[in-house]
């Protein structure tokens, strides 16, 4: 414990790593949970998350807010604003956002019916966020298909990349969580044409061994070379790596990864202006102090070779009771937004939100080990 507390103490300096907006769980909203960035050509800062009311649990009634800031970060607004209001049979969540080529905004998010049947859709914004097409589905097919926040992407050549996890049902619609099959496989879709059709890749793939899990919320992020890389959580011990040399149509089977960790999603990005990939996972590597099975703690890693091997960690939350995860990455000049769920054992564990404002610097600063 005394190691894990000096090494959280080393990994903080003032204006480099600052956590700039906390929001705890309240009687009227006891879970804020996963959302998304995107930047107005105002150069105001939207951040969009789930806000639940009437209960914490993943089927619990929820709906879309915002918060804005208009200091690169630093500071945000206190009153968050509805964006979309829950029309689903169970709650709308998990939020990207994208500014297309075309200019315009993109917005996706999950509409959550019952435990057989969820699925994403997409709007559009072409006056800044003031207001949003009605939503249009992603995937016609039916079942539960599962899009993490933050996840979906425009490659340089315009295409689009949504990643998905896909939950056979095994019972029907009027049961709990015991009607779907934790144990998924990933897929992937795309679109040529800025999200108004998509098509299916040719693979999906299930985990290379025995499982629990299956292939969990994928993600996806487009290396210098044009290549994809794609990752996944899983019960094996670490996120599971797959690539794409045809922009996504086709994929090689999933193989470990460096990135050790538990059954929780991780985060990739390219930083600004070079090759280097920043990831956000709860290494469980052993560089840091782990608990065993826990989304702690959180680290933030570099890849120079387009993610074959994360050298250079640096620690950015520590607390053996917290509970990190469903991170979101914006880049603002020189500076990382950083948001993700910052629970504990006293609120639970996706109950609070945090942002964290992190130099690339710091970022970068980290040693190879």
């Amino acid at each position: 414990m005394r190691a894990l507390a000096l090494l959280a103490a080393a990994a903080f300096a003032w204006g480099q790593n600052d956590i700039v907006w906390n929001l705890e769980p309240t009687k009227e909203n006891p879970r804020n949970s996963e959302g998304a960035f995107v930047t107005l050509k105002s150069g105001r800062v939207l951040f969009l998350y789930t806000q639940f009311y009437g209960g914490a649990r993943d089927e619990s009634p929820a709906r879309i807010v915002s918060i804005a800031s208009d200091d690169g970060g630093k500071t945000w607004t206190s009153k968050p604003e509805v964006v979309a209001e829950n029309d689903a049979g169970a709650n709308i969540m998990s939020v990207s956002l994208l500014r297309l080529k075309s200019g315009k905004l993109a917005l996706f998010y999950l509409v959550k019916n019952s435990w057989i049947e969820l699925y994403p859709v997409l709007r559009y914004s072409t006056d800044e966020a003031r207001t949003w097409s009605a939503p249009k589905r992603i995937i016609p097919a039916p079942g539960y298909f599962v899009l993490n926040n933050d996840r979906v992407v425009q490659l340089s050549s315009g295409r689009l990349i949504v990643p998905v996890a896909f939950h056979r049902a095994k019972g029907t619609a009027g049961e709990t969580v015991k009607s779907y099959d934790p144990r998924c496989i990933a897929l992937w879709y795309y679109s040529d044409d800025e999200g108004e059709t998509w098509a299916e890749a040719d693979d999906w793939w299930a985990p290379p061994g025995r499982s629990r899990s299956g292939l969990q919320e994928p993600g996806v992020v487009e290396l210098a070379d044009g290549n994809l890389f794609s990752w996944v959580r899983t019960d094996m011990g670490a996120q599971l790596g797959m690539r794409s040399w045809d922009r996504g149509k086709t994929w090689s089977a999933p193989t470990p990864t460096e990135m050790r960790s538990p059954l929780s999603p991780a985060s990739i990005k390219r930083l600004p202006g070079s090759a280097d990939l920043l990831a956000l996972f709860n290494d469980h590597s052993g560089r840091f102090p782990f608990v065993e099975r826990k989304r702690t703690p959180l680290v933030a890693a570099i890849s120079s070779d387009g993610g074959a091997t994360w050298p250079h960690r640096r620690l950015l939350e520590g607390d053996p009771d917290g509970w990190y995860c469903y991170t979101a990455i914006e880049y603002v000049g020189d500076f990382a937004l950083l948001a993700y769920c910052a629970g504990d054992s006293k609120v639970g564990g996706l109950n609070r939100l945090r942002i964290r404002r992190v130099s690339l610097d710091w970022l970068r600063g980290g040693s190879a080990r």
